[in-house]
């Protein structure tokens, strides 16, 4: 199958799979399908550690000085959960963007790293890693996102089918081109899995009071040490990183639970609802009820859907 007709296939189940603007959700916990009938513009996003692929349309994100295009027949790997900026550059009715998300597992991803790791013939080792990144679908994994596209419109398939499919999308992520950063991030003893760990700390426990040095200590590093460390991988600094976490989960509190700003603020752990305020509008270009109000416009969310470990939304 040629890469054309492997594009078209995907596209074509992708219309019956996501027949609505926004999010779709499937039959696999935290799998997802996004579809944009227009371009959108650039835009602040939290992604929780997972792989995009995207069958039609054009988009680019955003990491510090950074730009990252992952368009039709490309993937973006997100290896720790990451705020950065993103947009929709190519979006029609009649040809949409057309992605799908697949959420990272990393107790699954852990134990298959270990096993690529026992076997490195041919592995490339886990050097230079990196939090984000985007590559071209080689044959193999572009053969298993069409497997698994064709599987999610079949109930059975989905239950007995998917979860094998997933574990083999994620087989082929970790011994591919970004199979070093992500096998990284699941390395405890790496400088960069350090972060990783603690990224996940920041993300279970924002609501409550979380300060550099203890972080730095979990961590096994210096405040200086890990100030850099975390800097380097997420282009921010720890105390900017938390502020980013609670603002972004509390405008999903306001989208999908109807929460007020107030309500919100004291969820994500902020005490004074004025300096919430204040810093919502700094950082989103809008008041509380402007974005949530803007959000609700732009995202069709389905019923059911809940936030996972990490916030995300886009």
């Amino acid at each position: 199958m040629t890469e054309t007709e492997r594009q078209g296939r995907m596209v074509r189940l992708m219309a019956v799979l996501a027949p609505n603007e926004g999010y779709t959700l499937c039959g696999l916990p935290g799998v997802k399908f996004m579809r944009a009938n227009a371009v959108r513009p650039r835009g602040k996003v939290l992604y929780e550690p997972c792989i995009v692929i995207v069958c039609q349309g054009h988009k680019r994100g955003y990491l510090g000085d950074q730009a990252f295009d992952y368009h039709s027949q490309q993937f973006l790997v997100l290896s720790v959960p990451l705020p950065f900026e993103g947009e929709t550059l190519r979006a029609t009715p009649a040809e949409p963007l057309l992605a799908i998300s697949i959420p990272i597992d990393l107790q699954l991803a852990a134990e298959l790293a270990l096993a690529v790791d026992e076997a490195q013939s041919g592995i490339a080792p886990p050097a230079a890693p990196r939090g984000i990144m985007a590559s071209k679908l080689d044959d193999a994994l572009g053969d298993a996102v069409l497997r698994l596209l064709q599987a999610l419109t079949c109930q059975v398939e989905t239950r007995l089918l998917g979860p094998g499919i997933l574990r083999e999308i994620l087989f082929r992520v970790l011994t591919g081109e970004q199979g070093g950063a992500l096998r990284a991030a699941l390395a405890h003893q790496s400088q960069f899995g350090k972060i990783g760990k603690a990224l996940r700390r920041i993300h279970m426990d924002y609501h409550r009071q979380i300060d550099v040095a203890t972080l730095a200590q979990e961590a096994g590093m210096s405040p200086a040490a890990f100030h850099a460390s975390f800097k380097a991988v997420t282009m921010t600094s720890p105390i900017q990183y938390l502020k980013t976490t609670r603002l972004h989960k509390a405008r999903l509190l306001m989208v999908q639970d109807g929460l007020t700003a107030a309500t919100a603020s004291g969820r994500v752990g902020y005490e004074s609802s004025s300096q919430f305020s204040r810093e919502f509008k700094r950082f989103f270009g809008r008041t509380p009820l402007e974005e949530a109000r803007e959000m609700r416009n732009l995202l069709a969310q389905a019923p059911g859907a809940r936030e996972g470990r990490y916030v995300s939304a886009q």
